[in-house]
Order: structure tokens, then sequence, then C-alpha cells
């Protein structure tokens, strides 16, 4: 079993663990470089974004795009689902696993975030698994927290903080984001 794979399941690890340090660390630095490469490329050669972002996460479903620049680092444990759109900014910490389904739009500046750190001890990470459901739109500079679920069609607000599963058709909002709104 993989360190994600055990991640996902509740694990929790110490990141000077030798295991984590060889596969985390490795994909870690695999994705830092190529996003790097990925953003410091010139955005009208277009075929070169694709071809280091199809690098970076495998083959993009039909009508998924990210704009540059992003940072994802570890792409091998993001999902992602047609027609998905990100704008600038965004930020995935996805050790724990993110699921974006289909025709999920994100505003510039999102951060969906899967691990903490144990406060007993920072050196022990923890991961709980994102997802985001068809068809939600999730605002400006929103930070989706570990173990969130956002349901199908749901608005978040921008500048939001997501901390709790938020139901299908369902507007939130705020710092910790809250329902204000079915749809």
């Amino acid at each position: 079993m993989t360190v994600f794979e055990e991640l996902r399941e509740g694990k929790p690890y110490d990141i000077r663990d030798e295991k984590y340090i060889l596969e985390a660390h490795g994909e870690m630095d695999r994705c830092r470089h190529l996003c790097w490469e990925i953003n410091m490329t010139d955005p009208s050669d277009k075929e070169r974004v694709l071809e280091l972002e199809n690098e970076l996460l495998g083959h993009l479903k039909k009508g998924t795009f990210l704009t540059p620049p992003f940072q994802i680092d570890i792409a091998c444990r993001l999902f992602l689902g047609e027609g998905v759109f990100a704008n600038h900014g965004l930020t995935v910490m996805s050790i724990g696993t993110i699921t974006i389904e289909d025709g999920v739009m994100m505003g510039p500046e999102v951060g969906l975030f899967t691990v903490n750190h144990d406060p007993d001890e920072i050196r022990v990470i923890k991961t709980k698994e994102i997802t985001i459901k068809k068809n939600a739109w999730i605002g400006s500079r929103v930070s989706i927290m570990p173990g969130v679920t956002i349901g199908e069609g749901a608005i978040i607000a921008s500048g939001a903080v997501v901390t709790k599963d938020i139901p299908p058709r369902s507007m939130a909002a705020g710092i910790p984001a809250r329902v204000i709104k079915t749809l």
C-alpha cells in the first residue's frame, strides 16, 4: 500500500518517515517542477501549456482548463472531471485525495487543503478527502478544508472558509462558511 493510500484510509504519518520522504517528496518534487514549467511558459503557447498539464495530471478530460499560475503538490491524488475550470492562483494540497466532478467552476486564488498536522506532534500529518460535486461554483479566495464535500450545484461565496459539508443546491458564505440560502 502506498503512503497516499494509507493516508486516505486515515493513517497518520510522520513526515520524517523514510517511506513518506521517498513517495510523497518524490511526487512533490515532480509536481513542483512541472508547475514551475507551466507557470513560466508563455500563455500564448497553449500547446506547450496543455502538454505540460497533461504530464502533470495525466490526460485532462474534455473542456477542463486550469489557468496558470497555479500550484499542485500531489497531482497523482487530484482527480478532475470534464469541463472543470480553475482561474489563476489555484493552490491544491491534495495528498489526502481531491475529486472534482464535471462542470465545477473555481474563481481566482481558491485553496483546497486535505492535510493538517497533529497539534500534539506537529511533524505528524493527517488527511481527509475533499469532494466537489458536479456543477458547483467556488468563488474567489475560497478555502476548502480537509474532509469537506461540496454538494452538486452548490455555490460558495468569495472569501469563505469551508470547514463542513455543504448540501447540494445551497449557497454558503462566511468564516466559517454556513448555508445562507437554498437554491
